[in-house]
């Protein structure tokens, strides 16, 4: 039997749509046996690798407009039956989240640490995720705060989360949450019915 398609799945956890992409990551594997590798990163640094950031300055068109993006997000949660609240006065550094999610990574828990991070930002709007409530989380998550922290703090945890970015970069990958099958970049909560109407068209040799 061959292996499953790997699928790529480029996410920072302090985007909404990537929340909500993660709550549908078990019935994409389940409705076409692929495996999804959980990638993170921070989207700053891709915008900043790529020299444009749609954030900066005037919204380049209503999706980029606060509330509407709040008001979408409201809307596709409510469609997938999932808990969702924005976070309002959450504290937090993205690129700190990236890098507490790649030393997850290392330690073989990047999934179950990912998926309590989304929960304390995104569901229980949780405030402050710093450094120490990180570690909390991944405690939570199933890992041993000790060696969470040690993880975080060495410089090849830093240098894995350089190269996914560099990796996303390669790949196409223009934000977050993205999904690559075979070199294919698919961009977007809302693009997963093409993510798996690709994989099952794929497996039927299509």
């Amino acid at each position: 039997m061959a292996p499953p398609v790997e699928v790529g799945f480029f996410y920072g956890l302090g985007s909404r749509y990537a929340y909500l992409a993660s709550t549908r990551i078990e019935w994409l594997e389940a409705e076409t046996g692929c495996q999804v590798r959980w990638r993170p990163l921070y989207s700053g640094d891709l915008f900043a690798a790529r020299g444009a950031d749609p954030f900066q300055g005037r919204p380049v068109s209503g999706q980029y407009v606060g509330a509407w993006r709040r008001l979408d997000a409201e809307r596709w949660a409510e469609f997938y039956g999932v808990p969702f609240r924005e976070p309002s006065d959450v504290t937090f550094d993205p690129r700190r989240l990236a890098l507490a999610a790649t030393a997850a990574a290392r330690l073989g828990a990047v999934e179950a640490f990912s998926r309590r991070a989304f929960q304390a930002l995104f569901v229980e709007g949780r405030s402050p995720l710093d450094d120490v409530a990180c570690a909390a989380l991944a405690v939570e998550a199933g890992l041993e705060a000790g060696a969470f922290r040690r993880t975080m703090s060495e410089p090849s945890t830093a240098l894995q989360l350089a190269a996914t970015v560099q990796d996303a970069l390669t790949h196409g990958v223009f934000g977050v949450p993205s999904f690559v099958i075979e070199g294919r970049v698919y961009f977007g909560n809302d693009r997963l019915p093409l993510v798996r109407h690709a994989l099952l068209t794929r497996s039927k040799g299509g």
